[in-house]
């Protein structure tokens, strides 16, 4: 029996392509921003003044009856992170509906290659671990792809590379980012308590409800959000605090309640995106200030802890970082795909190349934002391995994006000169000047 293999990802339509695009540069503005905090933190945790920036991070405010008596960091890596992944919960939910997510012949793709690019790297982590089970705990640190520094460097070195590699690697993230949400609440979540979940889902539901209700309002009032929405989601963040489960959590089941596909009951507001909405108000202050903030309390650390850089290098933590993330990532993403080639019979893209995949496998190894909080799970604050295992990831991370660079520089200046070719051959400049002579008339 002769099977249609399925073909995927195709080309997308214009206003997709553009969507993305667009996102794509307001994500190199907070990739940068954040590149720019991590070193500031560096330098500063490792400067005279350290003693100053360890005091800020580790001050101490809050509520404690609510449990919300958190430390400076934990504020930044608990509340402000929410910011984050609510945008993540947005642009997961846009996708599934009415982006790449949505059928299954181009979903399948980026989903694998997420799945497999989140399992060898634990895998990885694991081999190097395995004679020390204390240190089995960190096994999802390399899991993590971060969207903001990978499309950062996309967007610096990617000008001319085909649209589909593009979304790939945003689906692709956006997939990873998902998994390690929820290898978050499987596996770094205890002792949870039912009463303050139970309030959790029903705020969620009541903040849904009234973000689908009043969607043409708040579509109108950029303010309105903020007085209504954001009271009932802080809320629910606390209440998901106090539960025991991870409350960045929270973001993205909040953003999964926005609305997304047009209303077909309420005709004034058809066509009207409120997720796209949302996405573009509150994208300034993810990326801006959320994921920077975050970066800033997360990658301070005293390089070496006053014993120099040997033990950290020779730590096996990081040796099963670095790997997971700078080897793991790219040969699971490329596993991921071929073995789908060969089993399912899906047909990549004629616009997708091996070696254009490989790049952004590499640039999925940038495994900043969530790996720094994940390794705070694995290892809370004090241990013997915690600063190591953040070292490993901003190392890690700087030779992923520098291989990657390395990669896409080479194959967007082919793209590139492939453009050029094409214009010259529209224009006919590359037409023999005896071709172009004008045809002598029939006698």
């Amino acid at each position: 029996m002769n099977e249609t293999p399925v073909r995927a990802p195709s080309w997308p339509g214009y206003r997709e392509v553009h969507r993305v695009t667009t996102l794509l540069r307001r994500e190199s503005v907070g990739g940068m921003l954040l590149v720019v905090a991590a070193i500031a933190a560096i330098i500063w945790a490792n400067s005279p003044a350290s003693d100053a920036y360890f005091a800020l991070r580790d001050l101490r405010f809050g509520y404690e009856p609510w449990h919300l008596e958190l430390s400076v960091g934990s504020w930044a890596a608990d509340g402000l992170l929410a910011i984050f992944f609510f945008m993540v919960g947005l642009e997961l939910k846009r996708e599934i509906v009415v982006g790449s997510l949505r059928r299954f012949s181009t979903a399948i793709v980026p989903i694998t290659a997420a799945a497999a690019g989140v399992a060898v790297p634990a895998l990885i982590y694991v081999l190097v671990t395995s004679s020390q089970p204390s240190l089995l705990a960190g096994w999802a640190i390399p899991a993590a792809t971060d969207i903001a520094f990978a499309v950062a460097v996309l967007a610096l070195v990617g000008s001319h590379l085909p649209g589909p590699l593009r979304i790939f690697l945003l689906t692709l993230a956006v997939v990873d980012d998902l998994i390690a949400i929820a290898i978050i609440a499987l596996f770094y979540t205890s002792d949870i308590s039912l009463l303050p979940l139970a309030i959790f889902a029903v705020l969620v539901a009541i903040y849904g409800t009234i973000a689908h209700l009043g969607r043409a309002w708040f579509a109108r009032h950029a303010w309105a959000a903020w007085v209504v929405l954001l009271p009932i989601g802080f809320a629910a963040w606390a209440f998901l605090h106090a539960s025991g489960v991870h409350a960045t959590i929270a973001g993205v089941a909040l953003g999964f309640t926005i609305p997304v596909a047009p209303s077909k009951r309420q005709p004034e507001i058809r066509g009207m995106d409120l997720a796209e909405q949302f996405e573009r108000r509150f994208r300034p202050l993810s990326a801006g200030v959320a994921v920077p903030i975050l970066a800033f309390f997360a990658a301070g650390v005293a390089i070496g802890g006053g014993e120099g850089l040997a033990p950290a290098v020779m730590d096996p933590v990081t040796i099963g970082v670095v790997a997971g993330l700078v080897l793991g990532k790219p040969i699971g993403i490329l596993l991921g795909v071929r073995v789908l080639t060969l089993v399912m019979k899906v047909r990549l893209d004629p616009a997708l190349k091996w070696i254009d995949l490989a790049g952004v496998g590499l640039l999925a190894g940038i495994g900043f934002t969530v790996s720094l909080l994940i390794a705070e799970l694995s290892f809370p604050a004090g241990l013997e391995h915690t600063d190591d295992a953040k070292i490993a990831i901003m190392v890690a991370s700087l030779m992923a994006s520098l291989l990657a660079a390395s990669v896409l520089f080479m194959r967007n200046r082919r793209y590139r000169q492939l453009a050029t070719e094409e214009e010259v051959d529209a224009d006919g400049d590359d037409i023999p000047d005896v071709y172009q002579q004008p045809l002598p008339r029939d006698r």
